[in-house]
Formats: structure tokens, C-alpha cells, sequence
């Protein structure tokens, strides 16, 4: 008498192997481990965007005309948003243009607000 459990046992080896490599994309896809998304950083933008902040900082500090207590920066993968006050709307326009001029800024998002 044949054992006709080892000879269906190696299609459904094979069956469930093609299963398994075929859904580890779609597991991979779904943990993401580091993958951004249009709403989300990943790490190495996460740390990009921190350097830019960074350095769109030094640049508002360094300049000997104005000086930008009062102003916060955010960046999101590359667009640099630049909030809070200033007194003139020359300082606001000066603020923008220093945080244009940062090595890898994408776009500025010039949202301070002048004092009145």
C-alpha cells in the first residue's frame, strides 16, 4: 500500500511557499519600518528636516540687522514654515528670504505675523 500522504504533501509545500513569498511583500508593505508617507517623516527625513530647522535658525540669529526672538521654525520634508512675531514687515520679508537662502530648503512657508 502507497502512502498517498507524501505524494499530496509536496504540492501543498510548494502551494504554501508560493503563498507565504507572495504575501511578504504585503506584510512589509504594511509595518513600513522607515518608510515615509505624505503625512509622515521617515527617519532619514526626520533627521534631514531637524538639520534644516537647525540651520534656518543659525541663519535668522547670525543676521546683524534683525533679530528673531520671537520666531519659531518647523520643517516637514523640505518646506520650512516660519511662524510667530516680529515688529516690521521688512523683518518678516528678511526672515523668509534668510530661510530661502539654507542649503536644501524646498519652499518657505512665511507665516509670522508683524506687530501693530
Amino acid at each position: 500500500m502507497k502512502n498517498t500522504l507524501v505524494k499530496t504533501s509536496h504540492p501543498l509545500k510548494v502551494l504554501a511557499l508560493i503563498l507565504c513569498v507572495g504575501a511578504l511583500p504585503l506584510v512589509c508593505g504594511l509595518t513600513g519600518c522607515s518608510t515615509g508617507s505624505r503625512y509622515r517623516q521617515s527617519t532619514g527625513e526626520y533627521i534631514d528636516d531637524h538639520g534644516l530647522s537647525s540651520a534656518v535658525k543659525k541663519a535668522l540669529k547670525a543676521d546683524p540687522q534683525f533679530k528673531y526672538d520671537d520666531v519659531n521654525v518647523v520643517t516637514f520634508k523640505g518646506v520650512v514654515q516660519l511662524s510667530g512675531f516680529v515688529n516690521t514687515k521688512d523683518q518678516k520679508n528678511r526672515a523668509g528670504d534668510l530661510a530661502k537662502k539654507v542649503e536644501g530648503v524646498k519652499e518657505v512657508e512665511n507665516n509670522i505675523t508683524v506687530k501693530e
